[in-house]
């Protein structure tokens, strides 16, 4: 009977050494996988960090070389140098965000009927079609700008909001139709069907059912719309000429230049700041839209 009890015993302990051990290396696991996910966050945020405490030096000590990262004093000079720069933050800020307003728009409304089209409805050669539609994305953009400047001078929309909006859904529309399409191959046929024996029609099933179904989907379009325009540079500086049309990039390059063409460090790091607020911002209120929208279009 005592050998039977210790044979009983001995898996048992041999179980709990093995459960402790399996703990023990995933709690290590966690542990390095913790300390790697640190890293990487402080690696990201040190640019923004020190660009932030670079905009509330001084003017004259954020220039000063080597730098001095800690600052001595704090000031707000530099945003309020922003703030009244030339036709004012206020005024760029508002025409990025109209430009950046036009192109989500045109982004929607040519992305949203393509992808559905292409996800749902049969036709000759969709795959070649689908494809060719990608094929913008293999061309470098800053290829197209000539071609577009000059199309858009006969059209008079080479100075124009509308216009610089028209270049930027140009650019963004072809990985928008990709990614919408994506999001309505992931709905189920049976949904469909559904719709055909209840009597709806196509637009009547896009707008009623398919819609609601993928929001993640045009959230996580609009987004990228959204960031594209924003922060696109090259495109704005040559298809705009006006001082008060200009947008926020542009006005961060002025805003650099200093006395006898040295750079305005740290009007340039006030700038750069207040121009990633918004991105931040608007990330931040559709960030479980935009990672459902990523993973269900992007990764079917």
């Amino acid at each position: 009977m005592t050998a039977l009890a210790e044979g009983a015993v001995a898996p048992k302990v041999k179980v709990k050494a093995y459960v402790a051990r399996t703990a023990g290396e995933s709690r290590g696991l966690g542990y390095l996988i913790g300390a790697i996910c640190v890293f990487l966050i402080v690696v990201m945020m040190a640019p923004i960090v020190l660009s932030f405490i670079a905009s509330i030096k001084p003017s004259a000590e954020a220039r000063v070389s080597p730098p001095e990262y800690l600052p001595r004093a704090l000031s707000l000079e530099n945003y309020l140098k922003v703030y009244e720069y030339q036709a004012g933050l206020l005024s760029y800020l508002g025409n990025s965000m109209l430009v950046a307003a036009l192109t989500i728009l045109l982004c929607l409304l040519l992305a949203v009927p393509a992808g559905y089209g292409l996800a749902r409805f049969k036709m000759p050669f969709k795959e070649v079609w689908f494809i060719i539609l990608l094929a913008p994305l293999m061309i470098p953009y800053q290829a197209l700008l000539t071609p577009l400047y000059l199309t858009f001078s006969k059209w008079g929309l080479a100075n124009s909001h509308i216009g610089l909006a028209m270049v930027h859904t140009i650019l963004q529309l072809p990985f928008s139709i990709y990614l919408m399409r994506n999001s309505f191959e992931a709905i189920p046929k049976e949904v469909e069907e559904a719709s055909r024996v209840d009597g709806a029609s196509s637009f009547q099933a896009l707008i009623s059912i398919f819609l609601p179904l993928v929001v993640p989907g045009v959230v996580t379009v609009a987004l990228f719309a959204f960031i594209a325009s924003w922060n696109e540079f090259l495109s704005a500086l040559i298809f705009m000429n006006k001082e008060s049309s200009f947008t926020v990039p542009i006005m961060l390059v002025s805003v650099r230049a200093g006395r006898l063409g040295a750079v305005d460090w740290g009007a340039l790091q006030a700038g750069v700041i207040l121009s990633i607020l918004p991105c931040v911002l608007i990330y931040i209120l559709l960030q479980k839209y935009y990672v459902a929208g990523f993973l269900n279009g992007a990764v079917k």
